[in-house]
């Protein structure tokens, strides 16, 4: 990945980023906006984004807490057996410990801002996946540019 530093700022643009799928199976994937490797910084901050249909698998984590903001798409996330409907603009956090998924519920893909702090594994993860392109949706809905 290509990123700039400037006194602290580390800066990088949408076309720079990798693009990433954990497993071939799943119906999610990873624009990695930055990374604790690369970076050296304590969290790891991705755009999530599911295929229509999608979701993550169960997960936990013991010792982050995973925020998700919705930048486009509807869908819902399922916390300890609750159930919350998202949309654009909402904003989750989850706590360590809790079980949890995220699915897509809508007609198109569903996109989220995602932060886990700390990465606990998460971009290592990503990094070992199967690398992927960004469509001319995914760049339309990061750039606000239509395609």
């Amino acid at each position: 990945m290509q990123s700039r530093t400037l006194n602290g700022l580390i800066a990088r643009r949408v076309g720079e980023v990798e693009v990433r799928r954990i497993s071939p199976d799943d119906s999610n994937y990873f624009a990695l906006l930055f990374d604790p490797e690369d970076e050296g910084v304590t969290p790891v901050a991705v755009v999530e984004i599911f295929t229509v249909g999608g979701s993550t698998p169960p997960n936990t984590h013991s010792h982050a807490h995973e925020f998700f903001y919705v930048l486009s798409g509807t869908g819902k996330a399922l916390c300890d057996g609750v159930e919350q409907p998202i949309g654009k603009g909402d904003a989750l956090m989850l706590r360590p410990g809790t079980e949890h998924r995220i699915f897509n519920t809508g007609p198109d893909k569903l996109y989220t801002l995602t932060f886990m702090v700390p990465n606990e594994g998460f971009a290592e993860l990503i990094r070992a996946g199967e690398r992927l392109e960004l469509d001319a949706d995914d760049l339309r809905i990061l750039t606000g540019i239509a395609a």
